[in-house]
């Protein structure tokens, strides 16, 4: 089912209509059949929720199950050159561009380079689990599918709710940014195309249409075709490239090291908490996660694109924010263009326009991966039936999911059109530092514990471990936050944690072994990515917080009220049919694989 409003032949031979927004599209599930069978959802609510809190998937049902609600199969055709290209294109774009000078001027300044390695190596750990997640689980639902198998629906849809704001947001920002060095290529100032309208809220009020046409122009792009996707990214990427080496070659040229002195005159708190806002830098990697469906040799593809793609980032990343300061002193360093004027600054002014166009390349190919990302992300959402089921339909054309990339698409663009910059750049590091500590705590999960593997006594020592891994983790950073020059607390904490993993690696056997690809190293490279994501969280505002909480309760809502209880439905559904398709089959079947229809 697409959006273009054509017919469209199905496999029983009947043709219907592709565009259908009926009630039936969106709230399919028997308890929304009729008041009766809503009300007595309702009833069961506690039940049901309970339900899905202990219910962990099946890889069998993100594999199989899960695509079949799509109607048609999304196309393989990537390989891992595609896979670094689109890796490279969703990280390097408007978070080295203007974060860097921010970051420098007002937290770090010329150690920010340590704040990217501090924020490379974090992501890097995350890199680790999402790759043995996403070879084994060849779905388009990153780190929902993987959640989902191993942490359950519940835990599953609150973090894919927030990576879905993260990505609203995040292609929002890239948008506004993408007028402003537009509006530099010019030779204008950066807010000659915006509209100010006075009678709307101050940060609401200034209006930003290109923003909305280049959402526009992407999400056209995303919805023809996956592979014409890759290609425009693989060139645009390549511009890209050669115009950040023209900036650390020609930079390195004019630099002078009397501007590192002082190094790190924010001291070591100043580091990392720009390390956490400088996360955002790194935000787009997942979504190369997301089109492991459309990958040709997932086993040998996926780690290779991954992997490669976060290495070769955090590299650049380092010799850029490198180069920066020491092309200006860290107090001279503008804060929304700083490369641009960086080049002004020692007497280059024509090299500000190769900048300003640089940059509008690598945001323009951040834009598109992460149309790409969002929409997969939401697809699979939608097939588990905890978003309606019209998102996931995917065109037997061009084999990509329309609706989504529409839906999302729409959604940033509004959100570009009005919310200024700095709005937008408050909102957007917790949610991911979040989805990555879930991740990595997902991923222990699975190689400890396994149904019908894993004794109750190993179950309840992996818990025990892994609550005091994250109680110690949660202590280090809030004393982080809390205490300005104390050490005394991390005396505690970190040991507590160190013992913690060492008490995981010892004590408690592994229960599973990755099939293609693992993770080295395991506990202690998740533990770390726990600990480090965590602590990291520490050094974000309290407003962001506050935020993260507002999403997380409407999300909430909507989730008690709505995707609750056609999830439960529709895995209900799928278990009965399996159950059924056993015994038709000869096959020994245990009972709670029957489940009855929902009452009427």
């Amino acid at each position: 089912m697409g959006v273009e409003g054509v017919d469209q032949q199905t496999n029983s031979g009947v043709r219907r209509r592709v565009c259908s927004c009926t009630k039936d599209d969106f709230l399919p599930e028997e308890s929304f059949k009729s008041w009766g069978n809503y009300a007595n959802a309702l009833i069961q609510m506690p039940t049901r929720l309970i339900d899905r809190i202990l219910t962990r998937s099946e890889d069998e049902e993100e594999l199989e199950e899960a695509k079949s609600r799509s109607q048609n199969e999304m196309k393989k055709a990537l390989t891992w050159w595609d896979l670094i290209w689109f890796g490279l294109g969703a990280v390097i774009g408007a978070g080295i561009f203007v974060l860097t000078g921010l970051e420098a001027n007002q937290e770090a300044g010329p150690a920010v380079v340590l704040s990217y390695v501090v924020s490379g190596v974090s992501a890097l750990l995350s890199v680790f689990c999402y790759t043995e997640f996403a070879v084994e689980i060849l779905v388009a639902g990153g780190s929902f599918a993987y959640l989902r198998v191993e942490l359950g629906d519940f835990v599953a849809f609150i973090a894919a709710g927030n990576i879905l704001l993260e990505y609203v947001i995040a292609g929002a920002a890239v948008a506004r940014t993408w007028t402003s060095y537009f509006a530099t290529l010019l030779n204008f100032s950066s807010d000659k195309f915006l509209i100010k309208v006075d009678s709307l809220a101050e940060g609401y009020n200034e209006l930003d249409p290109i923003a909305v046409g280049v959402c526009i122009i992407i999400c056209i792009i995303a919805i023809l075709s996956t592979k014409g996707s890759s290609r425009l990214n693989y060139i645009a990427t390549i511009v890209h490239i050669f115009v950040i080496f023209f900036i650390i070659i020609c930079g390195l040229i004019k630099s002078d090291t009397k501007n590192y002195t002082p190094f790190a005159p924010f001291k070591v708190r100043g580091i990392f908490k720009a390390s956490a806002v400088l996360f955002f830098a790194y935000v787009g990697f997942d979504a190369v996660s997301t089109m492991a469906e459309e990958t040709k040799n997932p086993g040998r593809d996926i780690p290779i694109g991954l992997i490669g793609s976060m290495v070769i980032t955090t590299f650049l990343y380092c010799l850029l924010a490198m180069t920066l300061c020491l092309m200006q002193p860290y107090q001279k360093i503008d804060t929304q263009a700083p490369f641009s004027v960086a080049f002004k600054s020692v007497g280059w002014n024509w090299a500000q326009y190769i900048v300003a166009a640089g940059a509008l390349k690598g945001m323009t190919s951040v834009l598109l991966v992460g149309a790409v990302g969002q929409a997969r992300y939401l697809t699979h959402i939608s097939r588990t039936h905890m978003m309606p089921p019209w998102f996931s339909q995917v065109n037997a054309k061009t084999g990509t999911p329309v609706n989504a990339t529409a839906v999302m698409s729409c959604a940033t663009a509004i959100i570009a059109l009005f919310t200024k910059l700095d709005i937008l750049s408050n909102l957007l590091s917790i949610s991911t530092l979040f989805i990555f500590m879930l991740v990595a705590l997902a991923l222990l999960v699975r190689r400890y514990d396994v149904h019908g593997d894993t004794t109750i006594a190993n179950r309840n020592k992996l818990i025990t471990f892994l609550l005091i891994i994250l109680a110690s983790s949660i202590a280090t950073s809030t004393y982080w936050g809390l205490s300005k020059d104390g050490w005394i607390g991390y005396c505690i904490t970190l040991p507590i944690w160190l013992l913690a993993t060492i008490g995981l690696w010892y004590f408690v056997p592994q229960a599973r072994k990755p099939k293609l690809w693992g993770v080295p190293l395991v506990p202690w490279l998740p533990s770390a990515s726990i600990a480090i994501n965590i602590f990291l969280l520490g050094s974000i505002d309290r407003a962001s917080f506050m935020r993260f909480g507002v999403w997380t309760g409407l999300m909430l809502v909507y989730y008690l009220f709505f995707g609750l209880h056609a999830s439960y439905d529709t895995a209900k559904e799928f278990k009965r049919g399996r159950g059924w398709k056993n015994i038709e089959e000869g096959n020994g079947v245990d009972s709670k694989d029957i489940v009855p229809s929902a009452p009427m």
